[in-house]
């Protein structure tokens, strides 16, 4: 999968730094003592966590799991307590965004968006990953990689196919230098047993678990591991585990470029907003051709063809963002003003020292969890049979991945993932997400006999729980107050059906300012800035 580097951004504004600072900790029930003394709470310095009194902290852990007395590495915690009474306490619920390489601190705010209050039972525990935000050591390989001056994606020459795989190398052997150690220890198995190190030092038998994108495979690997540590577990935009990873990038190439067509159709309803074309192939016309003129004149001397693919990404993952894309688009076809289009380019990609976190991260989890092909020749021919059929995407993602060629650490076998000593699990997809496709879902529940899997028909929004469909997010709420799942049903489908997250009806009016907004207050969290940070790519 590809990461969409937004959440860096996203993390420096809700956040505005992350690790523990040394303070008092709050007075805790005595079954917190033992976690106490393993974490050592303190004040947070985001402002967003101590405007809810949240805790952070420390866990430390092995570097290598193969010597747990050798080197030890830092993960950053947080912690907002529960707030019913302790006879009440349903336990800790950690939570994971995605990616690989999302920064999950400011993530314990998460159960006050869970309806009718039925968050407040649980301890929510923030983490960032080994290598990733405010947890120490956080790897991080070059911060302009990912910005102006780059190749086209589409390799229509072999100057450009050769161009590429020099940047893809060079990229790897940054991340070799900066990494070191760190970087053979990155798996998705070794944040599985960070996870389970975290429960230890909460002092918890069990963990309940909320996993967004990856971090549903993290969920489900954790859940084959360690079945008998489960308590509840909501997955949303479900991983594939058949499919990890090369697989799940070219399933990816395909659903994006289906999703693309829907937002040129949308875009068409609303000509009279954006004046972009009548019909759906106008506008995939008019972008497709906007998007040559930018290689040889790109606009405002930096926004090429491959910016404007990043900026329109963003429309295939979910439908929050259509209008300020459309917007943005809008204004450089009919007046030739290139600003919006860099505004959502530049708040998407930072860079500068330690911008490509992220996206270093992502790497290194994808490219040691399971074998790629050796041979470019293979991903040339794969990419560019799936280009025929999905243009808009498949170039750019073979070259977000292309850095896997030539990766400093080895690769291992993946775990084979099943549920069967799993509890119930509640799992959640839209129909047309792109980033993990339905079929993800449907195999998810095939592995895990116990479970239920919510659908939003026809949706097109990748990991959108807990943003206010209350179909969606009152089965949530059931699930997490009394454990209590939809009827499973007999077929290979969902198992509650509900109508998707509804597209934006813009105005006029409303297009014309619309920009990207940042929250009035640092200390502020949104729906809007959740989704931000559990959006992958």
């Amino acid at each position: 999968m590809r990461r969409l580097l937004a959440v860096a951004a996203s993390l420096a504004l809700v956040v505005g730094g992350a690790a523990a600072a040394a303070g008092a900790p709050a007075a805790e029930p005595s079954r917190d003592r033992a976690a106490h003394s393993a974490i050592g709470w303190g004040k947070c310095d985001s402002p967003a966590l101590r405007e809810r009194k949240a805790q952070c902290g420390f866990v430390s852990v092995p570097l290598d799991r193969a010597h747990p007395s050798g080197k030890q590495i830092k993960l950053a915690v947080s912690r907002i307590r529960h707030t019913v009474p302790d006879d009440e306490y349903e336990g800790v619920m950690l939570v994971n965004p995605g990616g690989p390489g999302g920064s999950g601190l400011i993530l314990s705010v998460l159960g006050e968006f869970v309806p009718n209050g039925a968050g407040a039972a649980y301890d929510w525990i923030g983490f960032d990953p080994r290598g990733v935000g405010a947890s120490e050591p956080a790897l991080a390989c070059d911060g302009d990689y990912t910005g102006y001056n780059r190749p086209p994606y589409v390799p229509t020459s072999a100057a450009i196919e050769k161009a590429w795989l020099k940047r893809a190398k060079g990229y790897a052997a940054a991340c070799a230098h900066s990494g070191g150690e760190l970087l053979k220890h990155l798996r998705t198995t070794d944040s599985v047993e960070d996870m389970d190190s975290i429960r230890a030092a909460l002092g918890a038998k069990k963990i309940n678990y909320y996993g967004f994108s990856y971090g549903t495979y993290l969920g489900q690997v954790y859940a084959t591991l360690h079945p008998d540590r489960v308590a509840r577990m909501v997955l949303d935009g479900n991983v594939d585990p058949s499919r990890v990873w090369y697989d799940a990038n070219l399933d990816q190439d395909i659903a994006f470029d289906r999703n693309m067509k829907i937002y040129f159709r949308w875009l068409a309803k609303y000509h009279r907003v954006y004046h972009l074309g009548r019909t759906g192939k106008e506008v995939e016309k008019l972008f497709y051709r906007e998007q040559q003129k930018l290689i040889t004149k790109p606009a405002a001397g930096v926004i090429g063809p491959d910016e404007l693919t990043d900026v329109f990404l963003q429309a295939g993952y979910y439908v929050f963002g259509w209008e300020t894309v459309a917007s943005a688009f809008s204004a450089w076809v009919n007046d030739r003003d290139a600003q919006p289009l860099k505004s959502l380019f530049d708040e998407g990609n930072p860079q500068q020292d330690g911008a490509d976190n992220g996206y270093a991260i992502y790497l290194a989890v994808q490219c040691t969890d399971v074998r790629w092909p050796a041979s470019w020749s293979t991903w040339r021919a794969d990419n560019w049979r799936v280009h025929r059929e999905a243009p808009f995407e498949t170039w750019g993602n073979a070259w977000y991945n292309a850095p896997c060629l030539s990766w400093a650490a080895k690769a291992a076998d993946p775990v084979a993932v099943t549920g069967k000593n799993a509890p119930p699990i509640l799992l959640i997809s839209e129909t047309l997400d792109a980033a993990t496709p339905f079929s993800g879902s449907l195999e998810v529940r095939k592995r895990f006999p116990r479970s239920a899997l919510v659908e939003g028909v026809g949706g097109t929004t990748h990991a959108g729980s807990l943003f206010g469909n209350a179909c969606v997010d009152d089965t949530i709420a059931d699930y997490l107050a009394s454990g209590k799942l939809p009827k499973r049903v007999k077929a290979n489908t969902s198992d509650k059906r509900c109508k998707p997250l509804p597209q934006p009806t813009p105005s006029a009016a409303a297009s014309k300012a619309a920009v990207s907004k940042r929250p009035e207050s640092a200390s502020s969290v949104s729906r809007m800035d959740l989704q931000k940070l559990i959006t992958t790519r």
